[in-house]
């Protein structure tokens, strides 16, 4: 295998769709991306038999590691990162932290996730907490909402470093120079929110790494007002759900409107190649996972309902990120003298 190969453990047991979307976006990707070699990580039998519905996979990068558990959605994640150490989840963790994988990738339980990279992979020195960075489709382009649902309960210094890694993340990963920072707020002025947002907003205002253009009210971040938002992790979650949810509404709207005459019929299929087309730009699947920024290595969850196309684009997003560095360039921007570091 070519020592510039990524290695990338997936999670093969966990999403609505396991295994059957993980494994065809698994294949998909080895098509692809010559690169890389994929870890499919699960119940050996039910992988072989979707594996066996591909016949011209490139079967020498894509190779099966079988486990015996898999952690529920419903299981309190603590718990079960303890008690189910042969899960799909819990072994593609360990094997990131071994350096055996570069990256891991699942669909499954977001706790379980978020508490095994944490806990199992470990955060990087100086980081007080591993934040979801979310790319949300924008007018303008795209957005990063960081914290998209890991951290409910933060602090001022870690909204910070959100930022810090937020920046570091845009600039690497799609190539936006001096990338605009902004703080979600319920007004544009100074003096608005509450108090973790007043408490922050003076001291991003005076951070020299990055380059912070005040309050971003949520109505605005769908026009592209920031190139990177900062928040904890209930709003930045509250928000997330509020876009999927309209983009739904919307289409169902569409759709109907589009259905209820001939005349309208007609229209739709005139329209409807822009409409794809227009559709497209807003599929959250087309840009891959949320990255679990902070941590020692890649940890990159999927949505839950994950299909073959994004499972693909999550794994082309997991070698972006690792021929970028980012852990490294992290580290270089957050890091700390071991003798300060405080772990919570």
């Amino acid at each position: 295998m070519d020592g510039n190969c990524v290695r990338i453990a997936l999670d093969a047991m966990g999403g609505d769709n396991a295994p059957a979307e993980q494994v065809k976006g698994a294949v998909d990707a080895a098509r692809e991306l010559k690169n890389i070699k994929i870890f499919l990580i699960g119940d050996r039998s039910a992988i072989e038999r979707e594996l066996s519905a591909c016949p011209d996979r490139p079967q020498d990068r894509l190779e099966i590691i079988h486990t015996t558990q898999v952690i529920e959605t419903a299981e309190p994640p603590v718990a079960a990162i303890r008690a189910k150490k042969d899960s799909s989840i819990v072994v593609g963790l360990n094997m990131v932290k071994r350096g055996e994988a570069d990256a891991f990738v699942s669909s499954g339980s977001t706790g379980a996730v978020l508490v095994g990279g944490t806990v199992i992979v470990g955060r990087i020195r100086g980081v007080e907490r591993a934040p979801l960075g979310v790319i949300i489709p924008t007018k303008k382009g795209q957005t990063l909402l960081i914290d998209g649902g890991a951290n409910v309960d933060a602090r001022p210094s870690h909204l910070l470093q959100f930022a810090k890694m937020g920046s570091i993340y845009m600039e690497n990963i799609l190539g936006i120079q001096n990338p605009s920072v902004g703080i979600v707020n319920n007004g544009a002025e100074e003096d608005k929110g509450n108090a973790l947002v007043k408490e922050t907003f003076p001291l991003l205002k005076n951070m020299e790494e990055i380059r912070f253009i005040g309050s971003v009210e949520p109505r605005d971040i769908p026009f592209g007002a920031a190139d990177v938002v900062v928040c904890e992790a209930f709003t930045g979650n509250a928000i997330l759900k509020t876009y999927e949810g309209t983009s739904k509404v919307l289409m169902s709207v569409i759709k109907e409107g589009m259905m209820q005459s001939l005349r309208s019929k007609i229209g739709a299929l005139l329209v409807k190649p822009a409409l794809k087309n227009a559709i497209r730009k807003y599929d959250p699947s087309q840009y891959g996972g949320a990255p679990l920024l902070g941590l020692k290595g890649l940890v990159v969850k999927t949505h839950g309902s994950a299909k073959a196309g994004e499972v693909k684009n999550t794994v082309r997003q997991c070698v972006q990120f690792y021929s970028s560095r980012i852990p490294e360039k992290i580290e270089a921007a957050i890091a700390e003298p071991k003798e300060a570091r405080t772990d919570e």
